[in-house]
C-alpha cells in the first residue's frame, strides 16, 4: 500500500481526492493514513465521511508517509506543512497557491531537490482540455506565429486565506501553460470588481482579466497569424482536470518522474508576486529570475 497524508484538509480538493481514492479501483493501493487541519470542523467532516484518522499535528506522518498532499487554503502553510516530509525523499502535491512568497518556493524546492523528492501541484486548470488544446496549437505553430491572447479567471480579493494570492495562480498557470511560464514583465490595474493584467513576452503580450468572486466563468483565447482559437470552459466537479491533477501525483507515487521541473513549479509564484507588486505600484514590474 502507498501511505499518504492530507494536510490542510479544509480545501475542497481534500474531499475530492479522498473520493477518488475511495471510489476508483485504480487507486485501491493508496492508503490515507491521516488528515490534518487547523480547522477542526473540516477535519472532523472528512473523518466522518471517509473513516480516515485525524492527526494531532501536521508532522505526525513523518517517517511513515510515502506521499503528502497539501491542500491548505492559505498558501503560507504549504511549505511549513510539507517540508518536514521532504527528508524522506517522498512525493509531494502542493495545491494552489504553490506558496505565497518567492523565498518559500525557492527554499522548499531546493530542499526537495537535495532530498530527491518529487513535487507536483499548482492550479488544476492547466489540465483542462481547452487549455491543453491551445498549448498544443501554440507549440506546434499550426495556426502560424502567436500574436497574443486573453485569459479570464476568478479572483477573491477579500479572501481571509491570503487575499489576491488565494486564487491568483489559476489565471497565472493558465497563461503559463498556454503561452509560456516566463513572461518578462507584467502590469495590473485594479478596477471596481476586477483586475486587468498584461503579461509581456519577448514577441507578444497576453491580456488577463481577474473577475472578483465570479467562480463560474473561465475563458482562454490564443490569437495567431492564421486564426484565433479558444473559448469559455467550465471548471466544476466533473471536469476531468481534477482527476488528471490527482493522476500526476499518483503516477509519482508509482515511481514515475515529475512532469514539471522545479523551475516551472516556482515560476507562477514569481509571476504572482510581480503582479502583486504591479497592483501596489501602479507600474509595470519585471518578473524575478527563478533560480533553484
Amino acid at each position: 500500500m502507498k501511505k499518504v497524508v492530507i494536510l490542510g484538509c479544509e480545501n475542497s480538493h481534500a474531499d475530492m481526492f479522498l473520493r477518488f481514492i475511495s471510489s476508483n479501483k485504480k487507486y485501491s493501493d493508496v492508503d490515507v493514513t491521516g488528515v490534518f487541519s487547523y480547522d477542526a470542523a473540516a477535519m472532523d467532516k472528512l473523518v466522518a465521511r471517509y473513516g480516515v484518522k485525524a492527526m494531532k499535528n501536521f508532522d505526525d506522518g513523518v517517517g511513515e508517509a510515502e506521499g503528502v498532499i497539501v491542500t491548505a487554503r492559505h498558501g503560507k502553510y504549504h511549505r511549513l506543512f510539507a517540508e518536514p516530509y521532504l527528508r524522506k525523499g517522498i512525493s509531494v502535491f502542493m495545491d494552489k497557491p504553490f506558496t505565497v512568497s518567492e523565498e518559500d518556493t525557492v527554499a522548499f524546492l531546493r530542499s526537495a531537490k537535495s532530498a530527491g523528492a518529487k513535487v507536483c501541484g499548482g492550479s488544476s486548470l492547466k489540465f483542462d482540455a481547452t487549455v491543453q488544446s491551445l498549448r498544443k496549437t501554440r507549440i506546434e505553430g499550426s495556426n502560424g506565429r502567436t500574436l497574443g491572447g486573453f485569459v479570464r479567471c476568478p479572483i477573491s480579493l477579500n479572501s481571509p486565506h491570503g487575499g489576491f494570492f488565494f486564487y491568483a495562480q489559476h489565471l497565472v498557470d493558465t497563461v503559463g501553460e498556454i503561452f509560456g511560464r516566463y513572461p518578462e514583465k507584467v502590469s495590473l490595474v485594479r478596477l471596481a470588481e476586477s483586475l486587468s493584467a498584461l503579461f509581456v513576452y519577448k514577441d507578444f503580450a497576453v491580456s488577463g482579466l481577474y473577475a472578483d468572486e465570479r467562480y463560474d466563468n473561465y475563458y482562454a483565447l490564443l490569437c495567431s497569424e492564421k486564426a484565433d482559437k479558444g473559448g469559455a470552459f467550465t471548471v466544476d466537479g466533473v471536469n476531468p482536470c481534477f482527476m488528471k491533477e490527482f493522476d500526476e501525483f499518483y503516477n509519482m507515487l508509482c515511481g514515475e518522474e515529475q512532469k514539471y521541473d522545479f523551475k516551472e513549479l516556482a515560476a507562477p509564484v514569481f509571476v504572482m508576486n510581480a503582479l502583486n507588486r504591479a497592483m501596489i505600484s501602479g507600474k509595470e514590474e519585471s518578473v524575478g529570475e527563478v533560480v533553484i
